[in-house]
């Protein structure tokens, strides 16, 4: 074998770029428009002189409408008309009869609509982004016998790579010589590293714990499974876009029918003999009643105070659709790493043999392992001195990567060893020997969450069907997890492509924690991702995020949005009947101006205030 001289570290990993909401045009468009129309109201309001705050409304105007009256008049080029254009005249309609006010506010709530919009694209984008940052630059190619530093994109099939401990590996490909441990929980969200010894396969981005391996690439770069993970998240995240297809449908329908309704309201009249001054009056007069400002704030308070309620206790909601699909979910989706457990490794017990304490065997199996990095000898150590037990000091030690340590303590030789197959209860053992004689067997796992079991039980209850465990390990470890939350659909043994076909049937729920749950997350109904220890690109490609890492919280955050679904109803009915009412009496009556803008403004104010009933820390205690 070739020997491992020193050289520049590769594997290392690019800084991802991350994008501020203010670094978007559309965001700082839309604050310019809401401070213009915050001035102009407190001037107007404390009755300063109108030619000022005239002047800051159309500020406002300028602002905040002059995008969306540029796409509206693109789609008009394109034989289109769609809502973007209905508001702009609508707004400079109620500005023509002095209505200012009232078209500035629907100024500000459409360039708002549009930033949100902007910011989620963007974030789709650092994702997708991020995730690719989990790939190195560089790899270490041998080639005749001589090492040299090359860029990942230029490996190709048959290619050998030399990575070393520490080093992020650079390709897909199966293990020549060297045995060693790699933590893959970005690719398989296994809980511990896994062994490997030649013939293994390993994956591109994932990270060579111990020992020096030699690798032979067995996929181009744009084949590994790090770089299709990237084509599912993209995938997936066009695929959510097309439900707006749906919304542009309605928006392209509305703006015809009100158009042409106003442009009836206007013309029938002259034709009947009404003066033109009154037959303009009420026709923007129907313009004022029937736009959708009331309908907009109908949907918008609920789902806005249903956000803010749920980051205030954690909880990370993306948007107002999300927020939204969380209240239709009807089936959920779990990882067990991370999610349901804890995501480290801890002792659960220790199995003397007869003459032995058990005490004794974890104290000598703690100092044969605290000199170790290992997680399993974390786990022992951290046992050992839980339970009080003082570690003694060691020597000699020796590693052997992927299968355990030894060393001498108290003048015994003391082995720790991983055997080849774990305790039929699931979880990793640990053998312990001295001397070379067995003297017992310490037992390890991933300690479940504490609030695992009830915040399961929540979620059935909510979604009314069983839940699924989806995981990468084992099937005796996601056995024993899933009977001790009350799992009875297991899945075990997935990769990411497994998990993605696994959550689109219905409306599925995903949540997960590690970069192999990011495309289940993004193809899923609805993504929730654990925060404390999720993956960068899990926390982008999630719709939802549990920043205090509280399972418990992912069946509050449900209810609230689905009392916040049960709002949104009552205020479009709300606003619906007295729009429907506004403009029948405007029609088929005399609808007085002020009067027709007092009951437009005043079901605004009323399903906005119905809204903001979830802001109250009751909201979110009733979940």
């Amino acid at each position: 074998m070739t020997a491992l001289t020193d050289h520049a570290p590769a594997g290392t990993e690019r800084p991802t770029r991350r994008r501020g909401p203010f670094a978007l045009a559309e965001a700082r468009w839309a604050a310019a428009a809401l401070g213009a129309f915050l001035l102009g109201l407190a001037v107007q309001l404390s009755g300063g002189p109108s030619w000022l705050f005239w002047a800051l409304y159309l500020v406002c105007y300028a602002t905040g409408g002059w995008e969306p009256a540029l796409e509206g008049l693109r789609a008009l080029r394109e034989k289109t008309l769609d809502v973007d254009l209905l508001m702009i005249v609508a707004a400079l309609g109620a500005a023509a009869i002095g209505q200012i006010t009232d078209g500035a506010l629907l100024i500000v709530i459409f360039a708002t609509s549009g930033a949100l919009e902007a910011f989620a694209t963007a974030r789709t984008e650092d994702s997708v982004r991020g995730l690719l940052d989990l790939a190195p630059d560089t790899a270490v190619r041998l080639r005749d016998g001589v090492e040299e530093t090359v860029s990942t994109a230029e490996l190709r099939v048959g290619d050998v790579i030399v990575v070393r401990p520490g080093e992020r590996i650079g390709a897909d490909g199966r293990i020549e010589d060297g045995t060693g441990e790699v933590d893959q929980a970005s690719i398989t969200g296994e809980s511990l590293p896994a062994p490997k010894r030649p013939g293994d396969v390993v994956f591109a981005g994932t990270l060579n714990g111990t020992g020096a391996l030699r690798v032979r690439v067995t996929e181009d770069a744009s084949e590994s499974v790090i770089a299709r993970i990237v084509a599912m998240v993209a995938e997936a995240s066009r695929t959510k876009a097309g439900t707006q297809l749906f919304i542009e449908k309605v928006e392209q329908r509305y703006s015809v029918g009100v158009v042409v309704a106003t442009l009836a309201v206007f013309a029938v009249p002259l034709l009947f003999g009404e003066a033109l001054q009154d037959a303009l009056l009420r026709a923007m007069t129907f313009m004022i009643v029937a736009s959708p400002c009331a309908v907009v704030l109908a949907t918008m308070p609920p789902l806005l105070s249903a956000i803010a309620n749920a980051g205030r206790h954690g909880v990370l909601v993306k948007s107002a659709v999300v927020m939204e699909r969380l209240g239709d979910t009807d089936r959920v989706a779990l990882d067990k790493t991370g999610t349901l457990t804890e995501g480290a490794p801890r002792l659960v017990a220790v199995h003397p043999h007869d003459g032995w304490d058990a005490d004794e065997v974890l104290r000598l199996a703690a100092g044969a392992e605290h000199l170790s990095e290992h997680p399993l000898a974390g786990a022992v150590v951290a046992g050992a001195r839980d339970r009080g037990i003082a570690v003694p000091t060691a020597a000699d030690f020796r590693a052997e990567p992927g299968r355990g340590v030894a060393a001498t303590v108290d003048g015994r030789r003391v082995e720790a060893t991983r055997p080849e197959r774990s305790r039929d209860s699931g979880h990793t053992a640990v053998v312990v020997a001295v001397d070379g004689t067995e003297v017992g067997v310490l037992e390890i796992a991933d300690r479940l969450r504490p609030d695992a079991a009830a915040a399961v039980g929540a979620l059935r209850h909510l979604t009314g069907s069983e839940p699924v465990l989806l995981t990468g390990d084992n099937e005796r470890a996601a056995a024993r997890v899933a009977a001790e939350v009350g799992i009875g659909d297991v899945r075990a043994g997935l990769l990411p492509p497994d998990k993605v076909a696994a959550v689109r049937d219905g409306r599925t729920m995903a949540l997960g924690d590690g970069v192999n749950d990011a495309p289940a997350l993004a193809a899923a109904h609805c993504g929730v991702a654990m925060g404390r220890a999720g993956a960068d690109l899990t926390l982008r490609a999630a719709d939802v995020v549990v920043v205090r890492d509280e399972l418990a919280a992912v069946p509050k955050v449900v209810d609230l949005s689905r009392r916040a679904r049960r709002l949104v109803k009552q205020n479009l009915v709300i606003a619906g009947g007295v729009i429907a009412a506004l403009v029948v009496w405007d029609l088929l009556g005399d609808l007085p101006l002020p009067l027709g803008v007092a009951g437009h403004e005043g079901s605004t104010v009323l399903v906005g205030l119905n809204g903001l009933r979830l802001l109250a820390e009751r909201a979110w205690q009733r979940g």
